[in-house]
């Protein structure tokens, strides 16, 4: 057995890598190339931290990988030595900081994603909603907030979703009629399981958000796709489909930036709606997922604003505001019937919210926080809307028509002649790049005629990379 009482480990502090995987990875090929050896004894954690000038807990956490991965053995009361069965030998997959001159095999760079017009989590504020959470426990009345409270809601949260919709979106919203939920899928899924059930079928946008369907599906609800053009949802075909059938109990859309075309439904296609749900007693699903993301004068009030639309339910969410691992939305209906199933349904599943995230998340609106995060991050996406549109006129204009969104985190763009999307998609792939395969926006048999193409969280490098790829692919297949 060798004592080893010198490890020599260059560490790189601007590195995108944590310490303690450099300091894991640098062990690693060191046992590699033979200068530690079989059996050597490491010296104490104390000892190798202060060697390497890195907290104690850091060292702590790379001797946990390398015993993990069984590069090392610890012996009780006699220490960490180099284990006596080495690992076969395998690429290191994590980047490794240069160690006698010689550089570990980097890991492939991760793909640049297309996703489906997530916002952009690197300015999320993170410290300001963490120093929320923690005084959320120094108040007098923190304990009364450890219990179990209602299934709907924190009360105050509720208070101010109903005064927000109200006074700026024009809602004429009762507070018991409020719902917070841990985002808009769980608020998708507790209205599809109260409002809908078999044999009952539902009216959707075509192309249209596939995870909504998929909830109502799980109820039991048939689907009815209606086609969306330039104006929105058809609600002449809408029309034609309730002449024919009375099993239809809903119609579920986004009018605001409809999902994925963008489109904003027009002025005359929103007032015959109302009619026309009101005329077959339909309730009106809207979900307005991006609602705070709008580059011109105002967003579009909501469809549910309308005071003479009878039946609805609204959904918001503040995981698009803040961030997609904040699962904080909410739900409101005019059915009171439907509020009290969707607050016994919601004890069964999940017998309340996260009420301290709720009251962290309220006293940062309180604070004007929310508002100012929410002027920055639009004028950030406004600025990277700005720039993709410049990209598409530089690599894409010969090939591909689009309208410039005047909100939202994506454009919609519909090539000029016909594409195959599979292809397409593959041929992305071998460039490192990621794009939603289109045709999973439609029901079946209707084939896509455009793609999604969000910005929200690419740097402007990586759009510009991305759309020049695109570009070369779309050219390969020209006619």
């Amino acid at each position: 057995m060798k004592r080893l009482w010198k490890l020599e480990i260059r560490l790189d502090p601007s590195s995108d890598q944590s310490l303690y995987l450099q300091i894991a990875d640098a062990i690693i090929m060191a046992i590699q190339q033979g200068r530690l050896q079989k059996g050597d004894i490491l010296p104490s954690t104390r000892t190798l931290a202060e060697m390497l000038k890195v907290n104690r807990n850091t060292l702590v956490k790379a001797l946990s990988v390398l015993l993990d991965e069984e590069w090392l053995e610890s012996v009780e009361r006699k220490g960490i030595f180099i284990a006596q069965a080495i690992p076969q030998s395998k690429p290191i997959r994590r980047q490794s900081p240069m160690i006698g001159g010689t550089i570990a095999e980097v890991q492939p760079p991760l793909p640049l994603v297309f996703d489906n017009g997530y916002p952009d989590s690197k300015i999320v504020p993170v410290k300001e909603l963490a120093r929320a959470y923690r005084q959320i426990f120094n108040r007098n009345a923190k304990w009364q907030m450890m219990g179990y409270g209602d299934a709907l809601g924190d009360k105050r949260f509720i208070q101010h979703i109903a005064h927000m919709l109200n006074h700026q979106r024009g809602m004429h919203v009762k507070e018991d009629c409020v719902c917070i939920t841990r985002g808009g899928q769980m608020a998708i899924y507790l209205v599809a399981q109260c409002l809908l059930q078999k044999g009952d079928a539902i009216l959707v946008e075509n192309p249209g958000y596939q995870s909504a369907w998929h909830a109502f599906e799980h109820a039991g609800a048939t689907l009815i796709p209606i086609p969306v053009d330039a104006e929105g949802i058809c609600v002449a075909t809408m029309r034609q489909q309730l002449q024919q059938n009375p099993s239809i109990k809903a119609v579920y859309l986004t009018p605001h930036h409809q999902f994925p075309t963008t489109v904003t439904l027009s002025l005359q296609r929103r007032l015959a709606l109302v009619q026309l749900a009101n005329e077959y007693n339909i309730t009106v699903i809207e979900d307005d997922y991006d609602n705070e993301f709008h580059y011109t004068y105002r967003p579009v009030l909501p469809l549910c604003s309308y005071a003479e639309l009878e039946n609805y339910v609204y959904i918001g969410t503040l995981s698009k505001v803040v961030a997609p691992a904040l699962r904080v939305g909410f739900l409101v209906t005019s059915h009171n019937s439907l509020i009290d199933k969707i607050s016994q349904l919601r004890k069964i599943i999940d017998i309340q919210g996260d009420r301290i995230m709720e009251q962290a998340v309220l006293q940062l609106i309180e604070d004007g926080l929310i508002k100012k995060h929410i002027k920055k991050a639009t004028s950030l996406y406004k600025e990277k809307r700005d720039f993709t549109q410049a990209l598409i006129q530089q690599y894409l204009t010969d090939n591909v028509t689009f309208t410039i969104p005047d909100g939202g985190l994506a454009f919609w763009i519909k090539p000029n002649y016909a594409v195959d999307y599979a292809l397409l998609i593959e041929r992305l792939a071998t460039k490192g790049v990621q794009l939603v395969n289109p045709n999973d926006y439609y029901r079946t048999p209707t084939a896509a005629d455009g793609l999604r193409l969000s910005f929200g969280t690419l740097s402007m490098e990586e759009l510009e990379k991305g759309v020049r790829l695109l570009g070369e692919c779309l050219q390969e297949q020209l006619p």
